[in-house]
């Protein structure tokens, strides 16, 4: 009985129906829609990461150096050389300084790699380094030169700018290690890439720009703080992103030579990746790993989201906030659609309520004839709203161009290979500590600064806005809470019936 009149009465008004069902269902469609962009940014975020620190990671974790360390305030030392007091070098003396340094990230021993491999739903972790060459060749003028070290007058080195470093990349080359880092997200143009079994060569892989720009070649020889490298490889940037890093070392060997505010980086890194056994536990292990590493820098694809800029970061900021209220507007205006035009259909039905409540039929039963046909209404209007989310989002998809992003960097970021140049002061003199007068040695403070580049990497990642098995199950609660909002609007008007006065009506 209750089928059979629900049914009868949505043929008999399919017009009505119909225009709730569409409005339903243009509401539903478009929050899918805009989940599923917000999906698809948020996975884009995600490629963002992977394409910056490797294909299969998840989470990077960095450490913020301490104040006073590397270039973060003074501190930093070529070992020059001079009296145990710390007097300048004598006039004459050359210098050649080349060293391999982290300048812009704290350190992490070892055994913090170890410790978040355990975690809990860590897939595999690895460490690595950015580092900075730094080379220089020099003379050391005498005291009283003008422009030379301290001299007081112009020109000189103390005036010049500070040569450009190289960016090294330390990769770990064992187990995960490489698939994890940087490196894996390139290209090989030329020769191999490092392996395991490479860990304690001096080999090097280069990227393609720096080769051009020394003329190397496979089999060329890279130096870095005095050691000689061999290049058995060339590496290009993939479709994804481009590099900034100059030389790929196996990890053991950056650890060997590097320093850190004037102290041997063996059993240290400055950057730990991370992937996760499955995407639903980055959050978790994120977390774990703060816990785990207190005052480490944890950053994953939600995070790695805000310090991001370029379109990627347009469309993210777009769906979350004008998409999410249009969404949600759209759907209010729909709800309540359905609601008076379910309302006004029981106006329009008083004399058939009249009469099925004098044929012995209880206000409860009225009702839930009411809710049903309303719920029936409002599982159609999701079914298509469903249909017109894929739609949407297919639509999405096809026509929405690459996004790109480029991650926002400051001093000390863990921006991955970012180049490094100083420029600044030089080396003024006539200050205590400088070389040109008063005592003390090394260089006075203010004598360079750290200048981090814009943007050091770029990435292009396509836009893909797909439907995910949440966002059908959002679509059904929808459709179910639309059509209980109608039908409890459309019922309590049914409920209010008397019917004596329903069937007094003229219609």
């Amino acid at each position: 009985m209750f089928i059979t009149y629900l049914r009868r009465e949505l043929r008999r008004r399919a017009r009505q129906a119909s225009i709730i069902a569409i409005g339903l269902a243009l509401g539903i469609g478009l929050v899918i829609t805009v989940t599923a962009l917000s999906s698809g940014v948020k996975n884009a975020q995600g490629d963002v990461l992977h394409a910056l620190y490797g294909q299969d990671t998840d989470i990077t974790v960095t450490k913020t150096p301490k104040l006073g360390s590397g270039f973060t305030g003074g501190g930093f030392h070529f070992g020059l050389g001079g009296s145990s007091s710390g007097s300048r070098p004598k006039a004459g003396t050359k210098v050649d300084v080349d060293t391999l340094s982290s300048t812009g990230l704290g350190t992490l021993p070892d055994s913090d790699v170890t410790s978040v491999s355990k975690l809990s739903n860590v897939a595999a972790a690895a460490g690595g380094l950015s580092l900075s060459d730094t080379k220089l060749t020099f003379t050391i003028p005498s005291s009283t030169s003008s422009g030379g070290f301290g001299g007081g007058g112009g020109g000189g080195f103390g005036s010049g700018n500070f040569p450009t470093p190289i960016s090294v990349q330390g990769v770990d080359v064992t187990g995960n290690g490489a698939a994890l880092g940087p490196l894996s997200t390139l290209k090989l143009t030329t020769g191999s890439t490092l392996s395991p079994s490479d860990s304690n060569s001096d080999v090097a892989v280069v990227s393609a720009n720096y080769a051009s720009s020394n003329k190397l070649k496979v089999g060329s020889t890279v130096t870095l703080a005095k050691t000689n490298f061999k290049v058995i490889g060339i590496v290009s940037a993939n479709s994804a992103a481009s590099t900034s890093t100059d030389v790929y070392i196996p990890l053991e060997r950056a650890q060997d030579l590097g320093t850190s505010a004037g102290k041997s980086l063996k059993g240290y890194v400055n950057t730990i990746y991370v992937a996760a056994d499955n995407t639903s536990a980055v959050t978790s292990v994120s977390k774990a790993i703060s816990t785990t590493l207190p005052g480490s820098t944890v950053n994953n694809q939600s995070t790695e989201g805000k310090d991001l800029t370029g379109s990627v970061s347009s469309a993210s900021s777009l769906v979350n906030n004008l998409g999410k209220w249009l969404a949600i507007i759209v759907l209010i205006a729909a709800f309540l659609l359905a609601a008076l035009l379910t309302g006004a259909a029981v106006s329009r039905r008083v004399r058939e309520f009249g009469t099925l409540k004098a044929l012995g039929w209880t206000s409860r039963r009225v009702v839930g004839q009411v809710v049903g046909e309303a719920l029936v209404i409002g599982i159609i209007g999701g079914i298509v709203g469903v249909g017109l989310g894929f739609l949407g989002s297919s639509l999405v998809s096809h026509f929405a161009p690459a996004l790109t992003a480029s991650p926002s960097t400051t001093t000390g970021s863990a921006t991955p290979g970012g180049a490094r140049s100083f420029t600044g002061g030089g080396f003024p003199g006539g200050g205590s500590g400088g070389f040109g007068g008063g005592s003390g040695g090394g260089f006075p403070g203010g004598g360079f600064h750290r200048v981090t580049p814009t943007s050091a990497v770029t990435v292009h990642v396509p836009l893909i806005a797909s439907v995910t098995g949440g966002a059908i199950i959002l679509a059904v609660v929808l459709a179910v809470a639309g059509g209980l909002i109608a039908g409890g609007f459309g019922g309590w008007r049914a409920a209010r019936l008397r019917p004596a006065a329903a069937l007094s009506r003229v219609e």
